[in-house]
């Protein structure tokens, strides 16, 4: 295949800012959420702030089981569209609309009435235990919603709506905010809620985003389930599906849980290093919205072309997404920095939580080059060809048997300060890259999926 310069190819940039832009806002809209949350409850007290930060961590998890899911979604779903297979992607919709129902109903149930427990996990400080199940009770009735309406948002991004899901989480996310100033603070009449009325927020906008996304699925052109064959089962599409996913969830858990401990970690060093993590975490979201919608956009252009038999298209796609990924880290690290100064003015915070941000907000400019790498070749190329083995092994040796045993040692058993705790658990991303580019260089995720 006749290569190009990497900037000069304007078929592969329509094609890719056409899918990139809209998932990179919706990614964006969501992480402005969390950054909504985090300033507004830091201006009514900074406990609530750090109790509803631990408290989302559960959410975080779920998220990584939907994830898998909407992967399944995303892999198969771009190459059957490449292929022009509506029928089965089709039945892809219904099989993941089946299992993030039950996904939802389990992590309701935890939420709503086991909240003690859970928070548990996350913190011994009563105050913000009390607070984070205040906010769990409420909130787990929009968990029940958010697997549906991912589900929807999904199919719409693979069969060239990327757009919509870009309006439908844009809008969600503007009223989640709004609400949050109304619930939270007790404007236009209505009482202050506190960590309260930051999940009745939440429930809301989550009602309002499935019934939006519900609604545009029956537009023309739109993929929505066929009720005739929900409970169809094609037995060698769910082996595709479980082979693609199963590797992903394992992966997912081994990242999500792994993450969520770090926050556990955070929290066990006292209510000054969770409200710092709280910020630098909002601020890691936001930033990284960039490679998330590179990684999603990139991947279902190269299943695209995977899944149409253009199999050296698909890697030349490839290549020219690995070069961007590197241009997308370095362009987050400076971004990282320049926002440093900024959030240190803005955020309201004790003296000892600001010095921890400061250090914080540094050691993570360094982190985003790595987080941007591995976030695009692995979620975005890896995955367009079903690679998805590599991810979870990657996790289970450099952040399970490098990460967490020297924060969890340095947290409870060496009593390192908090700053050297927080780099060890950074280092998973960046020791992943040259382990990801050797793997990059043996083309397995070069392969055709469809049937």
């Amino acid at each position: 295949m006749k290569q190009r310069k990497l900037f000069q190819d304007k078929e592969f940039y329509n094609k890719l800012w056409k899918l990139t832009l809209p998932i990179a806002l919706q990614s964006l809209m969501l992480a402005s959420v969390a950054a909504a949350d985090a300033i507004m409850l830091g201006r009514v007290e900074q406990n609530a702030m750090s109790a509803v930060s631990l408290a989302t961590q559960i959410q975080f998890i779920q998220n990584m089981v939907l994830a898998t899911i909407v992967s399944g979604i995303v892999i198969l779903g771009a190459q059957y569209w490449g292929k022009g297979d509506k029928r089965t992607l089709n039945d892809i919709f219904s099989m993941s609309l089946r299992l993030s129902g039950i996904v939802s109903l389990l992590f309701f149930v935890g939420c709503f009435f086991f909240p003690r427990y859970l928070m548990l996990i996350f913190t011994d400080e009563e105050v913000l235990i009390e607070l984070g199940i205040h906010y769990l009770r409420i909130a787990a009735w929009s968990y029940l919603l958010t697997g549906i309406s991912q589900c929807y948002l999904a199919i719409m991004k693979v069969s060239d709506h990327a757009s919509q899901t870009a309006k439908i989480s844009t809008g969600a996310v503007l009223i989640n905010i709004v609400l949050n100033a109304v619930f939270i603070f007790g404007l236009l009449g209505v009482p202050a809620m506190g960590v309260q009325g930051a999940a009745v927020a939440t429930l809301i906008s989550r009602i309002i985003e499935l019934v939006w996304a519900i609604v545009s699925s029956y537009k023309k052109d739109y993929v929505r389930p066929d009720w005739s064959r929900f409970f169809h089962r094609n037995k060698l599409l769910a082996k595709d599906f479980r082979k693609c996913t199963l590797p992903i969830l394992g992966a997912s858990l081994a990242w999500g849980v792994g993450f969520t401990s770090y926050s556990a970690f955070m929290g066990h060093l006292g209510t000054d290093a969770t409200a710092a993590n709280s910020v630098a975490a909002v601020v890691r979201d936001l930033v990284c919205c960039a490679c998330n919608g590179l990684a999603s956009g990139g991947g279902i252009l190269v299943g695209n072309e995977l899944g149409a038999g253009n199999l050296e298209k698909g890697k030349l796609y490839g290549d020219r997404m690995v070069k961007i990924a590197f241009l997308t880290g370095l362009a987050s690290t400076g971004v990282m920095l320049l926002l440093t100064p900024l959030i240190m003015y803005f955020v309201k915070l004790t003296d000892g939580a600001q010095a921890y941000l400061l250090g914080m907000m540094l050691i993570m400019s360094f982190y985003m080059i790595g987080r941007a790498v591995n976030t695009i070749i692995i979620n975005g190329i890896f995955a367009a060809g079903g690679d998805t083995m590599f991810d979870m092994y990657s996790l289970v040796v450099v952040m399970w048997c490098l990460a967490i045993p020297l924060a969890a040692a340095g947290t409870f058993f060496l009593n390192w300060p908090v700053l050297v705790v927080y780099a060890c658990t950074c280092l998973d991303e960046v020791g992943k890259i040259p382990w990801v580019m050797i793997h990059y260089r043996k083309h397995k995720w070069v392969k055709d999926l469809t049937r």
